[in-house]
């Protein structure tokens, strides 16, 4: 191609990196879950697996074939984002998979945002929310400590239409630094979830028309940036740091409407961050972008080496009493539920 055609069909802009890396080697468009999982591959040994997954109502996705792809899956520790559960929902996954079960129920609507992690692990504690009454009202974070890290699991408010929460979000993201740095003071952490946020053009599929939509603002883009160097060393966005220029193969989202998945029109909203010092223990980083049809996102999956100190995995439900049994039946976290 002339450097003259170029100008015209491929200006260099990460949309037309997108239709050439399109053209080179098609992304899935498959609009159900896979039939098959045998492209997931054993767990590495002496690692933990961990998954986050906006699963966009956890009872629809399980009828979508959720519960399949857990099963295949397998990890450790999943944490789902938009569950819109109004009660946890123990019977949707066995405690003899997963006996550690949270829940982060929307105190103020009912079917909306809301938080669940399930765990392999027995975490040393547990704790839900911001600790800012103002932020805490919908179910969005939940934190387990475990025994070398603090896992945070968080659905991130969006920036809404017309970005009418936008204020909202600003403020969010500043708590949510603080919230980070404070437990960082303890030990390092993981921060998992659906971020909402596309932090470069590269990170989703049209960022020339998107300029103003709702998790690609300038706002919300700074910040992202000022949440990654808001600790004491800065913090690390473990998919990019490993797969440096990623495009559509990292996207994490793709909207129902105007065919977005068949023409690969996504965004990478969904993210592992990471103190510093626990990244040379990440192995890997991947984005199941064949794993569509449950949700409108697809599960994002981390390898972490173990360290000593963690917990180890217990799958007897023999082991479970006490404060244990009471973990699959918490209701839903208050307003004023203490950060850990």
């Amino acid at each position: 191609m002339t450097a003259c055609k170029r100008s015209a069909e491929d200006n260099g802009s990460p949309e037309s990196a997108v239709k050439r890396l399109m053209a080179a080697a098609p992304l899935p468009t498959n609009k159900t879950m896979p039939t098959s999982y045998d492209f997931i591959t054993a767990k590495p040994e002496g690692c933990y697996k961990l998954v986050s997954y906006n699963v966009n109502s956890l009872q629809a996705a399980c009828k979508k074939g959720f519960k399949e792809y857990l099963s295949a899956e397998d990890p450790d520790v999943i944490c789902l984002q938009e569950t819109k559960a109004n009660q946890p929902m123990a019977f949707l996954v066995s405690k003899k998979q997963y006996p550690f079960q949270y829940w982060h129920c929307s105190k103020t609507k009912k079917g909306y945002a809301g938080t669940a992690v399930f765990s392999k692990i027995k975490p040393v504690s547990v704790s839900y929310g911001l600790g800012a009454s103002g932020l805490d009202t919908e179910g969005r974070v939940i934190c387990l400590e475990f025994g070398s890290f603090h896992f945070v699991a968080c659905y991130v408010p969006n920036a809404g239409e017309k970005l009418v929460r936008l204020a909202r979000r600003m403020e969010w993201d500043v708590r949510m630094s603080e919230y980070l740095t404070e437990l960082e003071a303890t030990k390092p952490v993981i921060y998992a979830g659906d971020l909402n946020v596309a932090h470069h053009e590269i990170d989703l599929a049209r960022p020339d028309t998107n300029k103003r939509s709702p998790g690609f603002t300038i706002e919300e883009r700074d910040g992202f940036t000022a949440l990654l160097s808001g600790g004491e060393q800065p913090r690390v966005d473990a998919y990019r740091q490993m797969y440096p220029n990623a495009l559509a193969e990292g996207y994490t989202y793709f909207g129902y409407r105007a065919n977005c998945r068949e023409k690969s029109v996504g965004w990478r909203l969904d993210y592992f961050v990471m103190s510093q010092p626990l990244m040379p223990r990440v192995t890997d980083v991947i984005v199941r972008n064949k794993c569509y049809g449950a949700s409108d996102h697809v599960p994002i999956v981390l390898y972490l080496t173990k360290a000593e100190g963690d917990c180890a995995i217990s799958l007897d439900p023999a082991a479970l009493e006490g404060e244990s049994a009471l973990d699959s039946s918490l209701p839903a976290a208050s307003a004023d539920a203490k950060p850990a």
